[in-house]
């Protein structure tokens, strides 16, 4: 399996040398690095597929100079203009390169062909995204002459670049995510230090390679993947740094954003466990797909993938043994074909975990609908567990793997207490035909969005996208992530003629 892999990767990456595995040069101009290369496994069958350089404390330091010099250096920002310029191009070849991006993307990240094309798709969408900010954002004016002190002057605001930025990045989204946090800072004018999950820099690379080639200059977007953790902490944690973008575990990002120097400003995404609650009134036929998509597409390995179902008791068993129905007909395996729906988890350690705290659940009295075994070491069946116990893991915790859970309730401010009774808050939804019901679980559900007979996974690129608590800090969404990467500032006139 390995070497047909190989022979894969060779089409979709055009190798010149045959059997040779692609390599990713450091993307920060001037550096040199002493601590070797490291391998991206596949996650599906764990063969080798690429290779790329890793960063040292002197690349590190090199790319954050670099960054600095080039924002202090105003002469040497780009214009708005240019900035559209460089986006469009990169929008254009995303679409060309729909194919090559999207196998990339399954090779790395072990995401399913037929989503993997969908990220690459809505990638292009979000660089456009950024260019459709640009086009109409501004500032403000300032009322003026409303007293003798502001008579004869006149004020607003503009926006301008708020200095480098930091990008850490996730796997689930190798691709679309880094557009998110590299694309918006090149459209706000920002300097950018991109670093990418440790197991999928691929695309990553590719997307810092799109910018180059289509006009961006050096340095202005940086890709590197430190030696260790602590060298990741020093590179955020660096003053020079005016805002860091964070998408990953809660654990990290707020160990990093405690340890953020004063002035250095920060968004962080981590994860929750996002409920769904079934009202009595629920179209179930209807819903049955959108249920069975949120909670295994990526394998779960989303952040607001669909873990907690909370069924009226009248109807929770019919609706657990139809999805059940529909889980078992998706098929797990390969990624890379085209009729696969659930690929790998990242990790075998991850198979691990899903598999002992599905153990732990069915020991305390959780029902096995469906799945609720290993595959492989890197694969796990599309599991559903009824009414597993409320101090469970797979009740309590993030599952973040292919695993959903059916509750049955009595009152409908029963299931909303909950949803709420976890520390986490993200987007969440109510299954219903009432709009009172509707309503009245969006006035009390603790969470960022509430969806009506929509998954919690469901986000369009240009949408406010956050989590509260311990689920994150500030607004991600196109429009919103630039807006956090600019600073606003001040002009006053006073003129007699005013």
């Amino acid at each position: 399996m390995a070497s047909s892999r190989r022979s894969a990767i060779a089409q979709i990456l055009v190798i010149t040398m045959p059997q040779s595995l692609p390599h990713y040069q450091l993307f920060a101009p001037g550096t040199k690095t002493k601590a070797g290369d490291a391998t991206v496994f596949s996650p599906y069958d764990r063969s080798p597929i690429a290779t790329f350089a890793i960063a040292d404390d002197s690349v590190i330091e090199k790319a954050l100079s670099t960054a600095s010099a080039l924002f202090k250096d105003k002469s040497r920002w780009l214009e708005p203009a240019e900035r559209i310029a460089i986006l469009r191009k990169v929008a254009d070849r995303i679409d060309d390169d729909v194919e090559q991006l999207a196998m990339t993307i399954a090779l790395e990240g072990g995401k399913p062909l037929v989503d993997a094309r969908a990220e690459t798709i809505r990638a292009a969408d979000s660089v456009r995204a950024c260019i459709d900010v640009l086009r109409t954002q501004h500032g403000s004016e300032i009322p003026m002459r409303l007293n003798a002190s502001s008579s004869h002057h006149m004020a607003y605001t503009t926006l301008e670049p708020g200095g480098p930025v930091v990008a850490i990045s996730a796997f689930n989204h190798p691709l679309n995510l880094i557009v998110h946090q590299v694309a918006t800072a090149i459209a706000a004018g920002c300097p950018v230090i991109a670093k990418p999950a440790e197991r999928t820099p691929m695309s990553c690379f590719e997307f810092a390679k799109m910018l180059h080639d289509a006009g961006l200059p050096d340095g202005w977007c940086q890709v590197v993947v430190p030696t260790d953790h602590a060298l990741t902490q020093r590179l955020a944690t660096d003053p020079r740094i005016a805002f860091v973008t964070f998408i990953g575990s809660a654990k990290v990002g707020w160990m990093l954003r405690s340890k953020l120097p004063p002035g250095t400003h920060c968004s962080l995404e981590h994860g929750g466990s996002a409920p769904v609650i079934v009202a009595e009134d629920a179209d179930i036929e209807k819903m049955l797909p959108t249920l069975v998509k949120g909670s295994f597409y990526h394998a779960g390995q989303v952040c607001v993938s669909i873990q907690r179902i909370f069924a009226h008791r009248s109807i929770a068993k019919q609706l657990a043994d139809k999805l059940a129905g529909s889980i078992r007909k998706l098929r797990v395996g390969d990624p890379t074909l085209a009729d696969t729906d659930v690929g790998p988890l990242i990790a075998p350690s991850e198979v691990n975990r899903i598999e002992q705290w599905v153990a732990e659940a069915k020991s305390e009295g959780a029902k096995v609908l469906c799945g609720g075994k290993r595959i492989s070491d890197t694969c796990y069946e599309c599991t559903l567990l009824y009414d597993p116990p409320a101090d469970a893991k797979v009740s309590t915790l993030e599952v973040f793997g292919p695993v959903v859970c059916v509750y049955p309730y009595d009152d409908m401010d029963e299931a909303i207490d909950r949803a709420n009774a976890l520390p986490f808050s993200f987007q969440s939804a109510i299954c219903t035909r009432s709009l009172d019901t509707a309503l009245r679980a969006f006035r009390r559900l603790d969470a960022t969005a509430v969806m009506v007979n929509e998954s919690t996974t469901f986000r369009v690129d240009w949408m406010p996208f956050s989590g509260r608590r311990t689920s994150g800090l500030g607004v991600g969404g196109i429009g919103y992530s630039m807006r956090d990467m600019q600073a606003e500032k001040l002009l006053v006139i006073k003129s007699d003629e005013l």
